[in-house]
């Protein structure tokens, strides 16, 4: 078997952040093989506490880092971070800037005292009119036009999971090889930052160019122009729903010859594809009669037969019983704390037909690796007591 692929082995991540953005970075970056160190406040990341649709954000973005903590309002909290730094490669941090310049840990502060640290700063925007301003996902949902696009009109409406912060980190994840990348030419590590704004931005781009090359705008996809002649959610006899596309000719004649559709196979005005997209207020009601009189399963199994785009509607906790979601490598699991298990993706990729198995496997507690981590550094039980403060009754 292929050796376990950890093409950062050896490097040593200080991760400073909550929520999801910044973590997220992290864990790309863990998953890749780096050493991540989780620096948190003596009484841990807020984030760990959240309940409802957060319940799931610290478990998910925090697996297979160490946890630390230390009292960065002391100067021992400090004095301890300075030398962590120094053994780090990179810095992954979410604090406000002028927090971090507080604390004596600004970008340029850690570039000029460690020349070959790689700083990673996971913002709400890029420098410009809007850098200080408080960011959060549904924030720039609503204010690049993607809320607006999701939602029908007149009823803006966020996109169904934190997608930003998660695509933000990835590219944070991303900067950081590239300027790891480039240190191992010239020495020299790099200032990153990440904007969650501009993140969004980039997911309407494609929004904005058609609006800048026709001079119109784009409706909600609740009401888009469509591009193909079937894209659409039908019922089939048990009522189950089914999302099916047709985004070609042979696909529209595949889609009618299963349906016993022959009427519109051999219809004079549908003998194109942009005259198929154009006969859609007829056409689709066909298809959605026909499609409820059949059965969910038999759907199914001819359409992936012969090559359909099709899906069942489809939840979230459904994935734990998805045969593909089963393969393995599809989940990984990790192991809390407590001893309790619980089961989520890796990274979406294979190395060598091989799927991220091997990272992520743990759940470290509050300050689980403080002592080991710290004490390596030099530092004393005392200086180790110091620099963490009154925290949270963590094992250390």
């Amino acid at each position: 078997m292929e050796p376990a692929f950890k093409p950062l082995d050896g490097v040593r991540v200080v991760e400073m952040s909550h929520m999801i953005l910044g973590p997220s970075c992290g864990m790309f970056l863990s998953f890749l093989g780096a050493e991540v160190i989780k620096v948190e406040p003596p009484e841990g990341d807020k984030t760990r506490d959240l309940t409802g649709m957060g319940r799931g954000f610290f478990p998910t973005f925090n697996r297979g880092k160490k946890s630390v903590t230390l009292d960065l309002k002391s100067d021992a909290g400090r004095a301890a971070l300075d030398k962590l730094l120094k053994t780090a490669d990179v810095f992954v941090e979410n604090f406000r800037d002028v927090s971090l310049a507080k604390m004596g840990f600004a970008p340029e502060m850690l570039r000029e005292k460690y020349p070959r640290l790689v700083v990673a700063s996971c913002k709400g925007f890029l420098h410009g009119p809007y850098k200080e301003r408080t960011a959060l996902d549904e924030v720039v949902q609503m204010m690049t036009g993607m809320a607006y696009m999701t939602g029908p009109t007149g009823r803006p409406l966020r996109i169904g999971s934190s997608a930003n912060d998660i695509m933000a980190g990835l590219f944070g994840a991303l900067s950081v090889l590239a300027a790891l990348f480039e240190r191992d030419k010239d020495g020299k590590g790099r200032a990153v930052r990440v904007g969650l704004f501009e993140n969004c931005l980039l997911l309407v781009a494609q929004h904005m160019v058609q609006f800048d090359i026709e001079g119109r705008e784009a409706p909600p996809m609740p009401e888009r122009d469509f591009s193909w002649p079937v894209y659409d959610i039908f019922e089939t006899v048990s009522g189950r729903q089914i999302f099916v596309g047709a985004v070609t000719e042979g696909q529209w004649g595949i889609l009618c010859r299963i349906l016993e559709l022959q009427e519109l196979l051999d219809h004079p005005d549908l003998q194109s594809r942009m005259a198929q997209i154009d006969a859609r207020e007829w056409t689709v009601p066909i298809f959605a009669k026909a499609i409820a009189k059949r059965d969910f399963d038999e759907l199914a199994v001819a359409f992936e037969e012969t090559g359909i785009p099709f899906s069942p509607i489809a939840r979230p906790a459904e994935m734990y019983d998805d045969p593909h979601v089963n393969r393995p490598g599809g989940l990984i699991t990790t192991t809390m704390a407590d001893g309790t298990t619980f089961r989520a993706p890796g990274l979406p990729v294979e190395i060598d037909g091989q799927s991220f198995t091997c990272h992520g496997e743990y759940l470290a507690d509050i300050g689980a690796d403080s002592t080991e981590v710290l004490t390596e550094l030099g530092l004393s039980e005392e200086e180790i007591a110091a620099a963490r403060g009154a925290s949270k009754g963590e094992a250390a």
